[in-house]
C-alpha cells in the first residue's frame, strides 16, 4: 500500500470528517423538511450516514485511515499505528472539517452558516448510550482491522447504521462530529453544553474497547493488537 505524507493525510481527515457531518446535518434537515413523523425523518437520517461511512472509509482510508474521529486517532496512536506526534493535528483536521461540514450543509439548505443548537441531550442514559456506541464502534474497527480488512467500510457503516436505533443518542461516537452538531439548530443538532458529557463517555468506552480488544484479540505470543503499520 502507498504510504501518505502528512499534508495528505490531514486534508483526507478534514475533508472525510466535513462530508460525513454535511450528509448528518444535511440529511436531517431534508428529512425534516419532507416529513413531520419523527421516525421516518430518523431513518432517512440513519441510511444517509450509514452509506457515506461506506464511501469515506473505502475512498480515503488507504490515504489516512479513514479515521474522521479524535476516538479512533487516540486507539490507533496508543496502540502504535498512528504516530503520536500525528495525533493532535489529526484531531484539529477532524474537528476543523466538522465545522466546515455544518457550513456546507447549511449553506446548501439557506441556513445560517453556524446556528448554535437548543435540541437537549443529556443525563445519564444518553451518556451510557454514547459509551456503548463508542465502544462498539472501536471493537468494531479493530477486529475488523485484525480479521477482515477490506470489510471494514461495510462493518463500521453498517454497525453505525444499527446503533442510530438501539441507543438513546442515535450513536454520535465522535467527538468531532458531536462538535459540529452543536453548530446546527436542525434535527441532528445537541446543545454546546451538553458536549463535555458525550465527550467524556466516548473517549472511556473506545478506551474500553481497547483495553478489553488488546486482550481478546490476541494470541498468546504476542503483545500487541495492532502493527504499527495498520491502517484502515
Amino acid at each position: 500500500m502507498a504510504s501518505y505524507d502528512l499534508s495528505r493525510r490531514l486534508v483526507a481527515e478534514a475533508l472525510g470528517t466535513a462530508m460525513l457531518v454535511a450528509t448528518v446535518v444535511g440529511s436531517g434537515i431534508m428529512a425534516t423538511s419532507l416529513t413531520a413523523d419523527v421516525g421516518l425523518a430518523l431513518l432517512a437520517n440513519t441510511l444517509a450516514t450509514g452509506a457515506i461511512l461506506v464511501v469515506l472509509i473505502t475512498v480515503l482510508g488507504p490515504i489516512s485511515g479513514a479515521h474522521f474521529n479524535p476516538a479512533v486517532s487516540l486507539i490507533f496512536a496508543m496502540s502504535g499505528s498512528l504516530p503520536k506526534r500525528d495525533l493532535g493535528l489529526y484531531v484539529l483536521a477532524q474537528f476543523a472539517g466538522g465545522m466546515a461540514g455544518t457550513i456546507c450543509a447549511h449553506l446548501m439548505f439557506n441556513l445560517p452558516l453556524l446556528e448554535l443548537s437548543s435540541k437537549i441531550r443529556t443525563g445519564g442514559a444518553q451518556w451510557f448510550s454514547e459509551g456503548i456506541s463508542t465502544f462498539g464502534l472501536i471493537a468494531v474497527i479493530l477486529a475488523g482491522v485484525r480479521f477482515e480488512q477490506r470489510a471494514v467500510p461495510w462493518l463500521v457503516g453498517l454497525y453505525i447504521t444499527a446503533a442510530y436505533w438501539f441507543t438513546a443518542s442515535t450513536s454520535f461516537a465522535n467527538p468531532a462530529v458531536a462538535f459540529a452538531r452543536s453548530l446546527s439548530d436542525t434535527f441532528s443538532g445537541i446543545r454546546p453544553v451538553d458536549l463535555p458529557g458525550f465527550w467524556i463517555a466516548e473517549i472511556s468506552g473506545a478506551v474500553a474497547a481497547l483495553v478489553l480488544f488488546n486482550w481478546l484479540l490476541q494470541p498468546a505470543e504476542t503483545s500487541s493488537i495492532l502493527p504499527s503499520e495498520a491502517k484502515l
